[in-house]
């Protein structure tokens, strides 16, 4: 009797260490900030809805290096996962980077839209590439900041401009307009503003600020260069280890986290918009004949990307009609 005893729990014991699981979970996200925040109190509410079988472990300000890095140490496993952003994730899912081409939205009704429409797609793409993600969150568009005035492609000239270190569409982008990017990983660009190695960015009012990049800059030029956003990946191997129980609590606990980021940050780059003014940081805006001279510019350096494949062409299709649908229809 005691033997069928001790048998019955040492596979009871097994049972549970096979389905216990702690996500090691890595991000360029400063600790403290409204994303790292929301990220932890999705966690807690994992480990208790799952009785301590699930548990994540947070690697936040880039101390696990950049995306790049990141995804090469989830591959061996050193971690399970990152919140890493759109471009980040390139290397695995091109079409990842979908709504990072330059000038591609007006406003951000159009990114809602077209959202709706692409964001379950993306998260498909992901998965078939063999990574789980819970939803897409915003971070807002990213603006030219500059030591001095920005507004025609020619005031670009001369400019020591920074593009995030291996960001092929940012690059071309900048390319276009006649500048040659200086490729910095995130952490060191404020200290290459503040040598003098850069003086003119490209970044969402509320990364400017809590990176403290806009204590370096004097203008933003404002027109929407590109639509910045960022998921979290699970490697699909070690959240399918998990039993289907824990596995909806994970995605129904993480789904919710990324629709509040979403809206969170939306209101965190008005504000930030606003403490930017406040800063006296003078913001300047292209007359419609030099917003349409970007556009030009940029959209050459974007069609020739889409041709060596850098996002497929049919997303890029896809991506057009439905901007296309939307405009015809809020004119």
């Amino acid at each position: 009797m005691f033997k069928h005893f001790f048998a019955a729990l040492f596979c009871l014991t097994l049972s549970f260490s096979l389905q216990a699981k702690t996500f090691k979970i890595a991000t360029l996200a400063p600790d403290g900030t409204v994303w790292m925040e929301e990220l932890k109190k999705g966690a807690a509410q994992i480990k208790e809805r799952t009785q301590g079988r699930v548990k994540f472990r947070f690697y936040p300000g880039g101390i696990m290096g950049n995306d790049k890095s990141v995804l090469r140490k989830i591959r061996i496993n050193q971690l399970q996962g990152g919140a890493i952003t759109g471009g980040g994730l390139a290397e695995i899912y091109p079409d990842a980077q979908i709504y990072n081409l330059p000038l591609t939205f007006r406003s951000s009704d159009e990114v809602d839209y077209v959202r709706q429409q692409m964001d379950a797609k993306l998260l498909e793409g992901l998965k078939q590439k063999g990574f789980i993600s819970f939803g897409i969150s915003e971070g807002g568009f990213a603006y030219i900041m500059s030591g001095s005035p920005i507004t025609t492609v020619a005031d670009m000239k001369g400019h020591k401009v920074w593009s995030p270190e291996g960001d092929q569409i940012s690059r071309a982008a900048f390319e276009s307009v006649g500048v040659s990017p200086i490729p910095l990983p995130l952490t060191d660009v404020l200290t290459g503003l503040q040598t003098g190695l850069i003086d003119t960015i490209a970044s969402t009012p509320m990364g400017a600020v809590a990176l403290q990049w806009h204590t370096r800059v004097k203008y933003l030029t404002q027109t929407p260069l590109m639509y910045i956003y960022g998921t979290m990946v699970i490697k699909r191997r070690a959240f399918e280890a998990l039993s289907s129980q824990d596995q909806r609590v994970v995605q129904e606990v993480m789904s919710d986290v990324f629709k509040r980021l979403d809206v969170l940050n939306r209101k965190d780059n008005d504000r930030a918009m606003e403490a930017l003014k406040s800063q006296g940081i003078e913001f300047i805006v292209p007359t419609e004949a030099e917003q349409n001279e970007w556009s030009t510019t940029v959209h050459k350096a974007v069609d020739a990307l889409i041709a060596k494949g850098v996002v497929s062409q049919t997303m890029a299709n896809e991506l057009q009609d439905h901007l296309h649908r939307y405009r015809q229809q809020n004119p």
